[in-house]
């Protein structure tokens, strides 16, 4: 599961690269636009499988760890939650503008690839998922209404907290009665959670 997850991580990076390299963005935001209907249906999984912010900001969070650069401490100003849309406005705002204005496509895409890096060098890799990504906001509000996700089997549930560690956007939180329960709006349907949990207590599928 876990090499098939990054496989298609992968490939969905080279797509990217190859698009973007060509001059082809329109393209790949067509493909993000289609991701957000699915996501209604399946969840994030653009995020998950396809994102080439994700993809990078992995290995990206593996070399901060080891340089010892990362902080859990968020600054207080992009607790707010309206840092992303407020992303989301000036990206659309410089796009439309530089196209019109200058008849130049600004690569806003790389632009947000490189700042995905630069944040999680120095934050935990939630900080860039669900406070400040302009696409992850969009996927997180579509996401909420997935009729497929994520879920975890109460009864097999012990509240080890492994699949709390592991998850990239904190969408998985332990509660009192020490069961592990996941909010579809932050879950990536990456496998991270299936692979650390010892009871095999996580799937995917129907809400």
């Amino acid at each position: 599961m876990k090499y098939i997850a990054t496989g298609v991580r992968v490939l969905s990076f080279g797509l990217f690269l190859f698009l973007i390299l060509n001059g082809k963005m329109m393209i790949w935001l067509g493909i993000f636009a289609v991701s957000l209907l699915l996501a209604v249906f399946f969840g994030r999984i653009y995020c998950g499988y396809v994102c080439p912010m994700n993809t990078i900001m992995g290995p990206i969070e593996w070399l901060s760890k080891k340089l010892k650069l990362q902080t859990k401490a968020v600054p207080k100003w992009l607790l707010s939650n309206k840092i992303s849309w407020i992303a989301l406005f000036v990206s659309i705002v410089i796009m439309l503008a530089s196209k019109k204005l200058a008849q130049v496509n600004v690569p806003i895409l790389i632009i947000w690839l490189v700042i995905s890096v630069l944040v999680t060098l120095r934050y935990q890799t939630y900080v860039f998922h669900n406070l400040i990504c302009p696409f992850g906001v969009l996927q997180k509000f579509f996401g909420k209404f997935a009729k497929y996700s994520k879920l975890v089997n109460h009864d097999s549930c012990v509240g080890c907290r492994l699949c709390e560690k592991t998850c990239p956007t904190e969408a998985i939180v332990v509660e009192d009665n020490r069961k592990a329960s996941i909010n579809k709006a932050l879950c990536l349907q990456c496998t991270n959670c299936q692979q650390v949990c010892p009871k095999n207590a996580i799937h995917y599928k129907k809400r």
